[in-house]
């Protein structure tokens, strides 16, 4: 077994435009300040990286982690979330999701795609440059305006939707196999890939890849009344990346999955601090370790309620008690016999 690493923290939620959130050395001294180890960088903000340079310049990329390990932290992983969304997109969604993109592929959803495919090969080569063994994105979404089959989806459609999914991404797992990166798909309602079911339909889509991973958070679990424990047993064989986030579900006579169209802090299911929700990390983290879980623990921070800073400096120190330093020997060693063939045969009756 191996000890879990971190506590890291995800970046993405604290940057801004205020100090000390507003430059990569002045939000890793705060972090470093709180407790955490490591960092989680979004590689879709220039304050944090210039992940073409990353992936085409190694001394950038040893610049770069030299400059965190010098502040006392470790990059954990790199993120493509808003990029790999943009991978696949319905019509439905260009508008909304055209955000995601430079202007320049604003009202071009063939350009937005290429930009986005090509930000993820990047991102393979960047991570490699760094040293990095995982890395954490979407898998973006054909069919979710279809998820509740009302009208009845057309035969087929579904087999149609994840085949040009897995065409799609393909190409992108080859390139973090020939990095020798895995490629971690955060598991989320609004992707196609939001539950075990539709990510072994990708898996068997683009052939088992090996590097067709996972990034396990089990606040998603929490909102959809998913078994977030099994789920570990089922898939701990592609967890590669943590992300250690609490929600709550509380549903009522008025609402329920679905929330009712309301802000996050009026739904049934949202979104809370470490410890304030209802995911039972004991459980959680014990799994992980039974099952050898190599990576960070990463904290994410999405409360609807609590400020972030107090969300992270909680956040710390919870990680750091929930992480189980592993045992390297069985409690009853004491009482061994020790090996012996003939004593095993002995014992059995068979001598």
């Amino acid at each position: 077994m191996t000890t879990l690493k971190g506590p890291g923290i995800f970046l993405a939620q604290f940057l801004g435009d205020e100090a000390p959130f507003n430059s990569l050395e002045s939000i890793c001294k705060w972090s470093k300040g709180l407790g955490f180890a490591g960092v989680q960088i979004p590689t879709w903000d220039a304050r944090c990286i210039d992940l073409q340079k990353a992936a085409e310049s190694k001394t950038y990329a040893d610049e770069l982690k030299g400059k965190i390990n010098e502040l006392g932290l470790e990059i954990t992983e790199l993120s493509t979330h808003l990029q790999g969304q943009l991978v696949a997109v319905h019509p439905a969604y260009d508008v909304l999701f055209d955000g995601f993109a430079p202007e320049q592929y604003h009202n071009n959803p063939k350009a937005r795609t290429e930009w986005a495919v090509q930000q993820l090969k990047w991102a393979a080569k960047a991570s490699q440059n760094l040293g990095l063994n995982a890395h954490a994105t979407f898998s973006g979404a054909l069919l979710w305006q279809t998820v509740y089959p009302w009208p009845q989806r057309p035969a087929g459609l579904v087999e149609t939707g994840f085949t040009e999914l897995a065409n799609r991404w393909l190409p992108i797992l080859n390139a973090f196999d020939e990095c020798g990166v895995d490629l971690c798909y955060e598991i989320h309602p609004g992707e196609d890939l939001h539950d075990g079911v539709s990510y072994e339909m990708f898996l068997e889509k683009v052939n088992n890849h090996a590097r067709a991973c996972l990034l396990y958070d089990p606040s998603h679990f929490i909102l959809q009344c998913l078994n977030y424990l099994e789920y570990i047993d089922n898939y701990h064989e592609r967890i590669r990346m943590f992300h250690v986030k609490d929600a709550e579900f509380n549903p009522t006579g008025k609402q329920g999955v679905y929330g009712g169209y309301q802000s996050w802090i009026n739904r049934a299911g949202r979104f809370r601090s470490l410890g304030d929700g209802q995911v039972d990390f004991k459980s959680v983290f014990s799994k992980l370790a039974q099952y050898d879980f190599k990576g960070w623990a990463v904290m994410e921070w999405e409360c609807c309620l609590k400020h972030p800073v107090d969300g992270a400096t909680e956040g710390a120190k919870f990680i750091k008690d929930h992480i189980i330093h592993v045992t390297e020997k069985a409690f009853d060693d004491f009482a061994s016999a020790g090996a012996d063939e003939n004593l095993n045969r002995l014992v059995l009756g068979l001598q």
